[in-house]
């Protein structure tokens, strides 16, 4: 490593482990760096009532600070039914949430299941889940599941 190079390494954290990166990186670098799994996503801490910073699995330019924090796993809450879970995960699919909200299905011919979501990220703040698909979540985010008898 040249001396020039050296000069624009920082110290950041990733899954709370130290690491030094080149500054600026790339989300791709980040990842790598940070050994994280392909099915998971890489946030930025940010602080106050701001929303993580998502950072992209590519060759997108990314400033770094000293000492700041990504993670690619944290515990959030989602609200299903009016009960709180929670989930380590960043997605969530419609048959986990149906899971969630009924871990003893209920009885019937022909049960089928709406999923409606709200106060979720940017990128989906609100709409609704159909099964073979999955959302990104954040803390607090509200799925609403209604069981119907189609007999």
């Amino acid at each position: 490593m040249t001396a020039e190079a050296a000069k624009h390494k920082l110290r950041i954290h990733i899954d709370r482990e130290v690491y030094e990166s080149p500054n600026p990186t790339t989300g791709e670098a980040l990842y790598h760096l940070g050994h994280v799994a392909n099915h998971r996503e890489l946030f930025r801490e940010v602080g106050g009532d701001k929303e993580d910073e998502f950072i992209p699995r590519d060759a997108a330019v990314v400033h770094l600070k000293e000492d700041e924090h990504f993670y690619s796993q944290k515990a959030v809450t989602l609200i299903v039914n009016g009960e709180p879970h929670e989930v380590v995960e960043t997605r969530i699919s419609f048959e986990e949430v149906v899971k969630l909200a009924y871990p003893v299905p209920p009885t019937g011919q022909c049960i089928e299941f709406t999923v409606t979501y709200r106060n979720g990220p940017p990128e989906n703040p609100k709409g609704t889940l159909t099964a073979g698909h999955s959302v990104r979540v954040k803390n607090r985010m509200i799925f609403d599941v209604t069981p119907t008898d189609r007999s």
